[in-house]
């Protein structure tokens, strides 16, 4: 964590430092540069090719949140395009209803089990976490000021794990009647795939922007789940 936070700085310090000075004001004009340098995304989760069995377990209530630090470079010959990369953090949790995961098992398969009749956590959740490397190539409609202008973006990023783990809260006897207020957190990452390379396309006006983003990696590895890959469908809030 301690090297991504110094390479967010010295992306933002990139930024700055070829940020152009007004003549006549004196301050730093970014007039001239497309913006989207910082981006914060929330997003609704989806495990997409999970046997049925997974899939009608899932609440539809699953989540994320990214946020990336972004240098940007708009082309000299027309500066509505440009290229953009950069460095941050993308989140995923997953919500189960009556399942648990057992992502700290010894067997060669990930353990999903069905909870219908036994105890069980009123809120059970699979957490990720990624150290991502975003690239986009940009488009925007008014370069000099992106504040109210057409946007698109597509693109990638290649992420490694650096956190996996579930946590349930609530116990529950079979009826659903609450046994007390215990918590549980289990973090371990080894049946996660710890690469995961995603394609990424936003399209928005001014600092707003729907976006989406697909592993083309799996989840998992080989042979220890089904082919199960992320989608992330939500909003992006962009500025400087």
């Amino acid at each position: 964590m301690r090297k991504i936070s110094v390479l967010m700085l010295c992306i933002i310090y990139s930024i700055v430092g070829n940020a152009q000075i007004n003549p006549v004001t004196g301050k730093m004009d970014y007039s001239t540069k497309a913006n989207d340098h910082f981006m914060m995304q929330v997003s609704s989760d989806h495990w997409l090719n999970a046997p049925d069995s997974i899939q009608s377990k899932t609440k539809n209530n699953s989540r994320g949140a990214n946020f990336y630090v972004m240098y940007d470079k708009s082309f000299k010959e027309n500066p509505k395009f440009s290229i953009a990369f950069g460095i941050g953090i993308g989140t995923s949790n997953v919500y189960f209803d009556k399942m648990s995961v057992n992502i700290n098992g010894t067997t060669p398969t990930l353990g999903f089990y069905n909870l219908d009749t036994v105890s069980r956590f009123s809120k059970y959740k699979v957490s990720t976490a990624y150290a991502e490397i975003p690239l986009e190539f940009r488009y925007f409609s008014n370069p000099k000021n992106p504040n109210k202008s057409f946007k698109l973006a597509l693109g990638a990023k290649v992420g490694t794990l650096i956190n996996a783990h579930t946590k349930g809260k609530t116990l529950l006897n079979g009826s659903g009647t609450t046994i007390n207020q215990f918590s549980q957190k289990i973090t371990a990452k080894g049946y996660f795939n710890t690469t995961r390379i995603a394609a990424t396309a936003r399209v928005g006006y001014g600092n707003f922007s729907v976006f989406g983003s697909y592993n083309l990696t799996k989840m998992f590895k080989d042979n220890v789940a089904a082919n199960i890959k992320l989608l992330q469908l939500g909003l992006c809030i962009s500025g400087l």
